[in-house]
This record gives C-alpha cells, structure tokens and sequence, in this order.
C-alpha cells in the first residue's frame, strides 16, 4: 500500500513537471504579444515562475493560478520587471514596473 502511494505521489509529480512547460509557453506567448501591442521588447524569452497556489476557477472547480516574472526593455537601454497571472490557461492580469518612455524622433 505505501509502495502505491509512493507511485501515485511521483506520477502526480512527473505530470505537473510535464505540464508546467505548457503554461510557461503560454505566458511566454501571452507576455510577448503583450509587450509587442505597447512597442516593447520581452527580453531573453524567460519567464520564471513566483508562485503557485489553488484557486475557483471560472467553471466552479479548481484550478492552479501561477505567477511569472519576466523582464523587458523600452528603450534598449534598461530592464525592467514584469508580472504575469494565470488561472488555469487564462490571462488574469500583466503588471509592469514603470518604465521610460522612448524619446520621439
């Protein structure tokens, strides 16, 4: 029975790292398409996850909301920090750290 457990805990385990790939792409692809639709640039494509905590989801159940830092730049010049929510697959929220806005030419 323990050997079970055992089992059923490390496959529990194996999903999560399996799928955990799938929505850091997606935040990915949701904090680029983000930072392009306001003329920034994600820099080094990485997303590092902060938090992982259950909640409601919108269908009644749960579901995992998942928070990500990431950086990006307006100007080229300096990084700047920001923050992506997740409820299952769906945006909840991008907060960005304030930012220098590029001088016009």
């Amino acid at each position: 029975m323990t050997n079970l457990l055992w089992v059923l805990i490390g496959a529990i385990g194996v999903l999560y790292w399996w799928h955990s790939g799938d929505y850091k792409g997606r935040a990915r692809e949701l904090a680029s398409q983000y930072c392009a639709q306001h003329d920034l640039q994600l820099l080094d494509q990485s997303m590092v996850i902060t938090a992982i905590w259950p909640k409601p989801g919108n269908s009644g159940g749960l579901a995992l909301r998942r928070s990500y830092q990431f950086e990006f730049t307006s100007t080229g010049e300096q990084r700047y920090q920001g923050k992506l929510m997740l409820l299952g697959r769906q945006l909840k929220s991008i907060e960005l750290e304030a930012y220098k806005l590029p001088e016009p030419d």
